[in-house]
């Protein structure tokens, strides 16, 4: 009797280690961080957290409504506590009407529609390129952050696929450059996805050129390809961050004379769809290198791009 009592707790164990890695590192981290916001909620009110019950779920999006908080951090936050109580074995009906219907009265008393960061569209993206030839800076800086940017935005990477890329991961071809995405937020099993990025007519502008280029003089062999520099620009091994690539663009777009407020990480993958799609590509085509499992936020890239080309004010002649 006593060694069926141990296994089930082994087993028991077991799979709540399964629960937790069923979810990539990052979103974990992120799930936690949620419920960590609702624990002071329920701290300072006299609440408890784990577990919870629906009114209490339902009181605290109210709560969050209050503060100007999107509504997609509202949703988010919603899944978190979900989530983070079926990992410890608790259940909790997020689906429970007082939750549902208040979720929704705060969506119609908001509005859904959401300020999105602003895509880093082509022209914009050279004129980076331009600013970056002509800065004074060491030539190995500029290489890096030519090569970061144009390939960020020619494989339509997020920002911590872009950082996650090693040496091991890019193979230049006649027609380019094949890189292999080994894991991504639509792959967690990480079964691969690989991009395939050409050769661009116009060398100043070309990724494959680029990536080739600081490769060759940085001597990168194997590990991160986009690495940070120490003290008078040192290579060093240590991956940049997500955040980086962030502040990159915004540097540079200062610099060239944009305004860099509502640009972020994601503008190169989102510039990348935008201008696709302002180009006349198929959002199958632009799927293909994004690696989007749903056609829904590729065709608001595509909407957002034909809100001139196929305007119908085009049609009349004043």
């Amino acid at each position: 009797m006593n060694n069926i009592v141990t296994d089930l707790k082994a087993l028991e164990g077991e799979t709540i280690k399964n629960l937790k890695n069923s979810k990539a590192k990052n979103t974990v981290r992120a799930y936690k961080s949620d419920f960590q916001d609702f624990g002071l909620f329920c701290l300072k009110n006299g609440f408890k957290n784990l577990p919870t019950q629906p009114k209490i779920v339902s009181l605290y999006l109210t709560y969050l409504s209050g503060k100007e908080v999107k509504i997609s951090t509202i949703k988010r936050r919603l899944v978190s506590i979900g989530v983070i109580h079926k990992i410890k074995g608790f259940y909790l009906d997020t689906k429970h009407p007082i939750i549902i219907e208040n979720l929704m009265g705060i969506k119609r008393r908001k509005g859904i529609n959401q300020k999105a960061k602003k895509p880093l569209l082509i022209n914009n993206l050279k004129n980076i390129i331009d600013v970056i030839n002509k800065e004074n800076a060491p030539d190995i800086k500029k290489l890096r952050n030519k090569a970061l940017l144009l390939i960020g935005f020619a494989g339509g990477f997020r920002r911590n696929e872009l950082v996650s890329l090693n040496f091991e991961d890019i193979e230049f071809v006649f027609e380019g450059v094949k890189i292999t995405l080994q894991k991504s937020k639509t792959d967690q099993f990480g079964e691969g996805f690989v991009k395939g990025v050409p050769h661009f007519e116009n060398s100043i502008y070309c990724p494959v050129n680029s990536l080739k280029r600081w490769i060759n003089f940085s001597k990168i062999r194997k590990g991160p390809i986009f690495i940070r520099f120490a003290k008078g620009s040192k290579i060093t091994k240590e991956r940049l961050t997500d955040q980086s690539v962030a502040l990159i663009i915004k540097e540079y777009l200062l610099k060239a004379g944009i305004d860099s407020k509502n640009y972020s990480g994601h503008s190169l993958r989102s510039g990348f769809a935008t201008s696709a799609a302002e180009a006349g590509a198929e959002e199958r085509s632009i799927m293909a290198i994004t690696g989007h499992k749903s056609t829904e936020m590729v065709r608001r890239y595509i909407k957002e791009a034909n809100i001139f080309n196929n305007n119908a004010l085009n049609k009349i002649k004043f």
